[in-house]
Order: C-alpha cells, then structure tokens, then sequence
C-alpha cells in the first residue's frame, strides 16, 4: 500500500539511511512511482538520467513514448538551491506539464506554465515527516497517480491549485492597500467597531471626528500602492478655526448665490440635502434608493430605525428629520459628511464645486 511505502520511507529518512541522491533516488522515488502505478522497470514509462541536449534531468515520467508528462529532479536537503531553476529551464525546453523537486523527505510541486518567480508557480509543498501518511497518500495520488497522468486529470489539478494559490496569493498582496483604504475611506463598520471599543472601555462614545483622527494618523503610505489609489488618501488636515473666523470665512455653503450658514459640518449636510429635495422634490427618494450606502447604515430613509443596523442606541441620538417623513443619520465625521454631501449633489445631478462647501477642515 502507498501508505505503508511511505511509512517505510519516514523511518528510513530518521534514521538517516538515505545519504545521498542516489540512495534518495533508489530509496524513495521509485518504491513511491512504483505504487502510483508507474512501470518503473521499463525505461521507456519512467526513464532515469532523461536527456536534453547536454543537460540530463533526474526522472522524465513518459504515459506515451519518448513524449514527459513530468520531470522529477531530486537535490539532497541543504542543496536545493538553483534545483527549481535547473528544473523549470529543462521543462521549458522540453514543454512537459508537470515538474517536481525533491529532497526525498520535502517534495515541491510546480506548474511551469504558470507566471510569476520559480516559487510562485509552486502547486504544493509536502513534508513526508510533517504530514500524517494518509495525506500525504492522497496529495500523491492527486499529482502522480500513473491514471490521472495519463488522463490529463493530474494536469487540471495543478493548474487548479495553482489558481487557487495565485488567489491567495494576489489577496494577501492587496491587504496593506486595502487597510490603507480602510483607514482613508473611514469605512462605516471600523469606526463602529473602534468606537464601541471604546465605550467599552471608557463609558463614553468618542466623536466620530476624534475616531477619524486616530484612524487617518495611522495610515502609512506604500510603495505599492496603485496609481489610481483614491484621491481620499492624505494627510491629516490642519484645523484652524480661529484663522478662519479671523478671515470671516464661515461653516455653510453657497446656494443659489446667497451663502447658507450652518452651526456645524452635520448641520451643513442636513442643509443641504434639506435644500436638495426644495429644489428637485424627489430627490430624498432616488438619494435612499442610490446602492452606495454605507454596509451597515443608510445615509436617509423613512424610517429612522434603517438608518443604523442593529443599533438602537445611535437611532435616538444620532438621528434628524429632514422633512416629514424622511430622517438622516448625523454619526459621521466630517470626511464621511463630505462623501455623503458629494454623493447627494451626484444624485441631484448638482456640481458640488458650485456649493463652496466649507465644513470647517
């Protein structure tokens, strides 16, 4: 049984028994071929020392004659390294599908067809003394079964793989930059998040200016990040609200020609979404229908309670009604204000450069 073959391997690789490629090549490869199906006392099915125009690789396993389906190079443990490059280049030359290094105890599966650096198109790595022999059977029946080689099975599972690695692999590259626009973006359900933390902990609900604050000074920037990265990434603004009042610049907006002061940046947002609807009735309507609310709140609805998921607490305090019949939630900062301010003027079909909004940044 391969099980059994490869118990039989486990021991002998403790007790150091297989002191070179040789012995590897004798002590593990072909006892392992042998119970995958592989004929390999014909030469012809699984030809050792396969030849390449001066350059030899150590296994070419052959479902057809003098046609590899998939070369094995084996390099004893410590030397390794240049093997995947000596192995990638041979399977190039020769167009072979499959491509596996071993050491006898690790093995590493690749697709040469695949993109990226050697160790990108890695299928798999297996350890024969980490893993339980049972997983390690069926990780060799899935690869190297002699069957499913033949087939072209064999083939559709590391492509499959490797699919599924280069995912993996894509959507861990993209963390940092997401996490940058997380903290840039004042994403909805992370300010909850920290600010329910913080009451947890101190008894008081912090400002969702203060937690903005916290967020935008912990956003680093990264080498990686796409040209087209939004324009919301940057830097902290200075508040100067004596500077402003020194220059008679006031919180409100201009509308119409005539400037509309407001108390604060939510009450400039209500304002304006109040003179909004005034000017194009039914804009409430198609503002609450738009599919960019926030994951977890609704910018206005009719009904107050939609306006914060789940969370009563912040529908009594952080709620005003525009009109009759239409509330709008006021838990935001003033970048969330602005983005709220800029997607309604989108649905209004109003430039919001013609606002000269000023929400006191």
């Amino acid at each position: 049984m391969l099980e059994d073959t490869i118990r039989g391997i486990r021991n002998r690789i403790l007790t150091g028994e297989l002191p070179n490629e040789a012995s590897v090549s004798q002590g593990v490869v072909l006892p392992l071929l042998y119970q995958l199906g592989w004929d390999v006392f014909d030469t012809n099915v699984v030809s050792p020392e396969y030849g390449l125009e001066g350059r030899r690789v150590d296994f070419a396993l052959c479902t057809r004659a003098k046609s590899p389906a998939a070369f094995i190079e084996v390099k004893l443990a410590g030397r390794e390294d240049g093997g995947d490059r000596q192995l990638f280049e041979n399977a190039f030359h020769q167009g072979v599908p499959l491509a596996v290094l071993t050491n006898g105890r690790e093995w590493h599966f690749f697709l040469p067809s695949g993109q990226g650096e050697y160790q990108e198109r890695r299928v798999y790595k297996l350890d024969l003394i980490e893993r339980d022999p049972g997983d390690c059977a069926q990780r060799f029946n899935r690869y190297l079964l002699f069957d499913r080689v033949r087939d072209g099975s064999a083939r559709t599972a590391f492509e499959e793989d490797y699919r599924n690695n280069r995912q993996r692999l894509d959507s861990k590259r993209a963390i940092p930059d997401a996490w940058t626009r997380l903290l840039a973006e004042q994403d909805e359900l992370l300010m909850e998040l920290l600010s329910d933390k913080v009451e947890d902990l101190s008894g008081y609900k912090p400002e969702p200016d203060d937690v903005a604050e916290f967020l935008k000074a912990r956003i680093r920037t990264f080498a990686e990040l796409p040209v087209s990265a939004p324009t919301a990434i940057r830097t902290t603004p200075t508040r100067q609200p004596a500077a402003n009042a020194a220059h008679g610049v006031r919180l409100g907006f201009l509308w119409g020609g005539s400037f509309i002061a407001a108390n604060s940046a939510k009450d400039a947002m209500i304002k304006v979404l109040q003179y909004l609807e005034d000017s194009s009735p039914g804009f409430l309507r198609r503002f609450a229908a738009h599919p960019r609310h926030g994951r977890s709140r609704r910018f206005v609805d009719q009904d107050p309670n939609r306006l914060y998921r789940n969370r009563p607490d912040l529908v009594e305090a952080c709620s005003f009604e525009l009109k009759p019949g239409w509330w709008v939630g006021t838990n935001y900062s003033k970048d969330q204000i602005r983005r709220i301010i800029e997607l309604a003027c989108q649905v209004a079909g109003v430039q919001v450069a013609e606002l000269r909004l000023n929400l006191g940044d």
